[in-house]
């Protein structure tokens, strides 16, 4: 199977969770700090807008024994960017696009495990391609919110920035 990548996502390995992770999946699962979670047999993927919240899921990741690189490759986690791929070499995962029913103009990002046959997707509880950042992608990177960005407020885990350029609100997601 495949699972979704929008903004940066985390990617871990259900065998790795299973074996190592104190409390197995159960624990793991009541320990994601958002909505993104999504997973097939063999991967499991949690997303987020913020590289300081994806190194914060990281560190406690690593401190319950799961391993993010040795020797510059990714061993148990992998951090995927919806644009760019794989952060980090990464033997045991691919990353490519899928259509969504056939539909060309609903291309997605995916990543699967190496030689897995399976390409259908699975996406977090209540995810629609309507609206989703794989349907409106932008990037900005944290640079740029000081240069062209003002943030409005804080809510509900969101944060809301006034994009000068255009004159619309940016919505960045947090965890932390």
């Amino acid at each position: 199977m495949a699972v979704l990548i929008e903004a940066i996502s985390v990617i871990i390995s259900v065998f790795a969770i299973e074996e190592k992770f104190p409390g197995g999946w159960s624990e793991f699962k009541a320990m994601v700090p958002n909505q993104t979670l999504c997973s097939d047999t063999e991967i499991a993927r949690v997303g987020f807008m913020e590289a300081a919240d994806v190194e914060a899921f990281i560190a406690e990741l690593t401190t319950s024994s799961l391993i993010f690189l040795m020797q510059g490759s990714a061993i148990d986690i992998a951090v995927v960017d919806q644009q760019r791929g794989p952060t980090v070499q990464c033997d045991w995962l691919e990353v490519g696009h899928i259509d969504l029913g056939g539909n060309t103009s609903h291309r997605v990002a995916a990543a699967r495990l190496v030689n897995s046959d399976i390409s259908q997707i699975v996406t977090p509880d209540n995810w629609q391609f309507e609206g989703s950042l794989s349907h409106t992608f932008g990037f900005s990177p944290t640079e740029a919110r000081k240069a062209g960005l003002n943030l409005l407020r804080v809510e509900n885990g969101m944060e809301v920035y006034l994009n000068e350029l255009t004159g619309k609100e940016v919505y960045v997601g947090r965890t932390s």
